[in-house]
């Protein structure tokens, strides 16, 4: 009994609807067979395009209604002692320079566009959008309603949130017990409480306005415990950003 290994040129098999991604990196297959028979035939091997790569053919990508196309933050890869950091230990990016946009949505009969312009610095939510490759880099396309809001500063307190969202920098954890123990950082209760920074313009109503939201600057509040995404300020300051419907309380 002899084995033989049964390969040929490989076959693109185009991904129907995905006109914009098509010739995408290819990943060949090969087949293998023990055994052979008096009339042996020779197979093909499949192609499997993956929707993450667009080929290099393609010069210019546009989102479709409210989407966004965002280049991404190049991950750091040393920490600021010079300290080169594994791939496990690179935190992923949550910001990154818009490219493209779609033309909007409809709400009722009313047409909206896209609140944020090409070249704006954003962030947004930690699990949003698909990532792709085009044109050598990194690119997140995501719903408009994803992004967190516009960092026109390279520092995280001067974030601007967008829509429904509610910049907040964080209380600081308490350090004691109430018995004066030295808490260490496992064991100290991750707070819910925090100042409110900035608030975004308010979700849309049905007929497309703008409905202003049930707090301000200046308001300490209580949110819900695994709400937002976390951000650490340059001076090591927390604040989380989250959805004004995940901020419970205003207290006084």
């Amino acid at each position: 009994m002899s084995s033989v290994q049964l390969t040929a040129s490989s076959i693109a098999v185009p991904a129907r609807g995905l006109a914009s991604f098509e010739g995408l990196r290819p990943s060949s297959v090969k087949l293998s067979s023990v055994g052979t028979t008096p009339n042996q035939r020779s197979f093909r091997s499949f192609v499997v395009k993956a929707a993450t790569v667009v080929a290099p053919k393609y010069t210019s990508l546009k989102p479709l209604g409210d989407r966004v196309l965002v280049k991404i933050k190049t991950v750091e890869e040393k920490t600021d002692g010079g300290i080169l950091l594994p791939t496990t230990a690179q935190s992923k990016p949550q910001s990154g320079e818009v490219v493209a946009v779609g033309e909007g949505k409809s709400i009722g009969k009313n047409k909206v566009g896209i609140s944020v312009k090409t070249g704006a610095q954003v962030v947004y939510s930690k699990y949003a959008g698909t990532e792709l490759e085009f044109s050598g880099s990194n690119h997140l396309i995501l719903k408009e309603d994803d992004i967190v809001g516009l960092l026109e500063t390279d520092d995280i307190k001067d974030l601007k949130p967008l829509n429904d969202r509610v910049f907040i920098k964080i209380a600081e954890a308490e350090e004691k017990t109430a018995g004066g123990l030295l808490l260490t950082e496992a064991t100290k209760e991750k707070p819910s409480i925090g100042t409110v920074i900035a608030v975004g313009p308010g979700p849309l109503d049905e007929e497309g306005n703008r409905k202003a939201l049930p707090m301000a600057p200046g308001n300490t509040v209580l949110y819900s415990k695994y709400a937002g995404n976390d951000f650490k300020g340059n001076d090591g300051t927390n604040y989380i950003a989250l959805r004004a419907t995940d901020v419970m309380a205003v207290l006084s």
